[in-house]
């Protein structure tokens, strides 16, 4: 092999390239009729949705299986060439197989194809060419057109790849939408990892909490002296063994939150108006209607405020606008969802 040269601009413009031709390889896709057949042929699947490729198409299919599976609909991979051997028992009445082939003519998948047809198992397509052989042999036949590699050769598969791969998450999540996967749904199937802990619900990553036997700070009422307010918030802490919340939750004669004083709140109205503001009211200092998340919100919705709002904490509140809670910034660098 020819020794490489040092790398110079254009590489960069080389590089750039090769992402634009993969995007405009995306953009010339055209869905029709076909596309809503075939999201009704999976959504309305009673088994599984089996994918099968080889080589490149092989791998953009086990990815395609793995973003059905956490979607909801029921998925795994089957080897064309394994399928000869024995793995085509992984294949029962009630399946559909997707089949990946750029050309349509790769002989291990039309093999694997034509058996299928035999034993009346409906098969999907997702090929360059419509009129392939594979997407002939196909029930319904999806093509991403005839696409350029962004391989300087045409030879190595990329465009071609990637136009396969958003054409098939297209299917999954249109799939997805069809059955009214929520957001809770998605939560069961991703219950670790960064992911699972951006869907808990946030009341589950609140560790200051208003009500309830595990309470461990108080709600503060209107017209409370600040010094009192401060006192019974550090009370608070000293019983539950926690350290106190960086902010005070104000609430008016019915329950319902009113407003909120954070530490930055106090500092601040120290160096304005001095130490008077200790036994003035903790109204004159505290922030109303702050923004808040209902007990229904997710962690990420919090994440959402503290990145949007640089806020560093939030109160949870009910229905009727009453606290349960508060969250702050450390609770979620703890989740691991944002940095400390």
């Amino acid at each position: 092999m020819p020794e490489p040269r040092t790398p110079n601009t254009d590489d960069l413009q080389f590089a750039q390239s090769v992402l634009d031709a993969e995007a405009s390889a995306i953009g010339h896709i055209r869905l029709d009729e076909s596309f809503l057949r075939a999201v009704e042929l999976i959504a309305s699947l009673k088994g599984a949705l089996v994918v099968s490729g080889l080589g490149k198409s092989g791998l953009i299919g086990a990815k395609l299986s793995a973003t059905f599976a956490s979607t909801g609909t029921p998925s795994h991979v089957l080897h064309p060439v394994e399928a000869m051997h024995g793995d085509l028992g992984k294949v029962r009445q009630g399946d559909a197989v997707l089949l990946l082939s750029n050309g349509g003519g790769t002989e291990e998948v039309l093999t694997l194809a034509m058996l299928l047809k035999q034993d009346g198992i409906p098969t999907l397509a997702i090929v360059g060419r419509p009129g392939s052989e594979l997407g002939r042999l196909a029930d319904i036949t999806l093509a991403i057109g005839d696409i350029t590699e962004a391989c300087p050769h045409n030879l190595a598969p990329t465009a071609s790849t990637t136009a396969m791969l958003a054409l098939g998450d297209a299917l999954a999540l249109s799939v997805m939408q069809r059955r009214n996967f929520s957001a809770d749904d998605f939560h069961k199937f991703h219950p670790s990892g960064g992911l699972g802990r951006q869907l808990m619900p946030v009341t589950s990553a609140m560790r200051f909490k208003c009500v309830g036997d595990d309470a461990n700070m108080p709600m503060i009422a209107l017209g409370t002296p600040m010094q009192d307010a401060y006192r019974q918030a550090e009370h608070s802490a000293s019983n539950s063994g926690l350290r106190r919340a960086g902010a005070l939750l104000v609430v008016d004669s019915t329950g319902k939150l009113a407003g909120i004083v954070t530490d930055g709140d106090l500092r601040s109205a120290l160096i304005k108006q001095g130490p008077a503001v200790w036994t003035g009211k903790i109204d004159a200092v505290m922030t109303k209607n702050p923004t808040t998340l209902t007990r229904e919100a997710l962690v990420r919705d919090a994440v959402h405020v503290v990145r949007e709002k640089r806020f560093d904490e939030i109160p949870i509140v009910d229905t009727a606008g009453k606290p349960l809670g508060l969250i702050d910034v450390q609770d979620l660098a703890a989740l691991k969802v944002i940095e400390g």
